[in-house]
């Protein structure tokens, strides 16, 4: 199926500029350029030519809204400059299975200021003994290089979840910090209160046995002026003994 027989199908009655996704996976391109994308397209957003024979992308057209392009399988081996003219919002850029041998060839992807992930894969570029090092500091805002980023760990494919993961990782550590801030002061208040149950105890027994000692130094002082009231006077029910003596001075009186 050729280019404009395939872009005509996939437009199936909608306008253009209702058109966000596009692909055109597998159809030939004439002469090796493409053909019947237009400027009307303003608010394409996904634009996909996967093996269709491109060979130049000349013919480009300025799409302010484009996210992602995916060239992949094409015979292109130059000529980025007009991506980086038109395409001023693309982040997502699949070269893979091109003809691009050298890194000077992909300089003028440093002038797309909000390119996150390149893909270049099985292009010759890859074999350069420095290529990763080079790609990285010629584009130092990217994030990922085919599926990895810098520090080689493996991204996503998805514009999506690649848009998305970071900030979806981020709210979970976030929460799970905070969620473990919240279970640390839990479990300090519950020490705290069993600390203070445990002082509590303390000092509630040591207020019972001062309480013990204090009745037991009160008995024992009743007993002491119940044993004086004994030596001092009889016993209850018993008449008390008179002195001899005394009745010997009644007698004299």
């Amino acid at each position: 199926m050729d280019f404009k027989k395939k872009l005509s199908l996939e437009l199936d009655q909608r306008s253009p500029k209702d058109v966000q996704e596009l692909v055109l996976d597998n159809c030939r391109a004439v002469d090796g350029r493409i053909e019947g994308i237009t400027e009307e397209f303003c608010n394409l957003e996904t634009l996909s030519l996967i093996n269709v024979r491109l060979t130049s992308l000349a013919d480009i057209p300025r799409l302010d809204k484009l996210k992602k392009l995916e060239l992949s399988d094409n015979r292109i081996s130059g000529g980025l400059e007009v991506l980086a003219e038109r395409l001023k919002s693309l982040k997502h850029l699949h070269l893979s299975g091109n003809k691009f041998k050298d890194i000077s060839t992909l300089e003028p992807l440093k002038n797309l200021p909000q390119l996150k992930s390149l893909d270049l894969f099985n292009c010759e570029v890859t074999n350069l003994a420095d290529y990763r090092e080079s790609i990285f500091k010629l584009l130092p805002n990217l994030t990922y290089l085919d599926g990895f980023d810098i520090d080689d760990c493996e991204g996503s494919d998805s514009e999506g979840e690649m848009d998305g993961a970071e900030d979806e990782d981020e709210g979970c550590d976030s929460e799970d910090f905070e969620d473990e801030e919240e279970e640390d002061e839990e479990d300090v208040a519950v020490e705290d209160d069993d600390e203070d149950d445990e002082s509590g105890d303390d000092e509630d027994g040591g207020h019972m046995n001062g309480d013990v000692d204090s009745d037991e130094d009160d008995d024992d002082e009743e007993e002491d002026e119940d044993d004086d009231d004994d030596c001092s006077s009889p016993a209850k029910g018993e008449k008390r003994k008179r002195d001899p003596e005394d009745e010997d001075d009644k007698d004299d009186d």
